[in-house]
């Protein structure tokens, strides 16, 4: 049977000035040698919130390490891992030992958070409490459920170009808003699943 481990959910208030900088920081501070595991990006994170742990990987597939062929599909089941749970009410993430072994080069990791800063910058910026109703339960449940399904999708969309790091934008976008209590940037993060819906209908049309 394959290891397991826990990590408690803790709420998101820890974040919220500035949510996606401060797992920028503790992923760089993680990406030190060689190599770095998931099991060590995730502890450096501390007590380990859903929402950080959903946006590694989801930060991860929007850099250039989207380039590394598998890495956007593994990425995508990490976020539907996190996501799932989230969506079902679990008070604790549990995740397989296969997945926390998986390990990248910090060259790689490093080279990733330099590029994220920028873009990180400005989503911290435009971020603030607003319609707060639309990132409170019971909605709240339905951007956790569009980030599980982003994350199912990526696997099936390894070879369209753009579009994994389009769906991992998204589910950054939606984890800061739900962080944040941002309803208006919740709006925003929706506009990825609005165009496939109608890119959809217009082929099933």
């Amino acid at each position: 049977m394959a290891r397991t481990e826990d990590y408690t959910h803790d709420g998101p208030s820890a974040l919220r000035e500035a949510p996606v900088s401060t797992i920028l920081d503790a992923v760089e501070q993680a990406a030190r040698g060689d190599r770095v595991t998931v099991r060590r990006l995730f502890e450096a994170l501390g007590s380990g919130s859903f929402l950080p742990l959903m946006m590694v990987p989801a930060l991860a597939v929007v850099s250039p390490l989207s380039g590394i062929p598998g890495f956007s599909s593994f990425c995508g089941l990490a976020i539907a891992l996190v996501a799932g749970q989230m969506v079902i009410g679990k008070r604790h993430l549990w995740a397989p030992g296969w997945l926390m072994r998986r390990e990248i080069r910090a060259k790689r990791a490093r080279n990733a958070v330099d590029w994220l800063r920028r873009p990180a910058r400005w989503l911290e910026w435009a971020a603030r409490p607003r319609l707060r109703f639309l990132v409170t339960p019971p909605l709240v449940k339905m951007l956790q459920a569009l980030c599980l399904l982003a994350g199912l999708s990526m696997p099936f969309l390894e070879l369209v170009p753009f579009s994994s790091s389009l769906l991992g934008a998204a589910v950054v976008t939606l984890s800061v808003a739900m962080l944040a209590r941002d309803g208006l940037l919740a709006l925003i993060g929706l506009a990825p699943f609005v165009a496939a819906g109608a890119v959809i209908a217009g082929v099933l049309g």
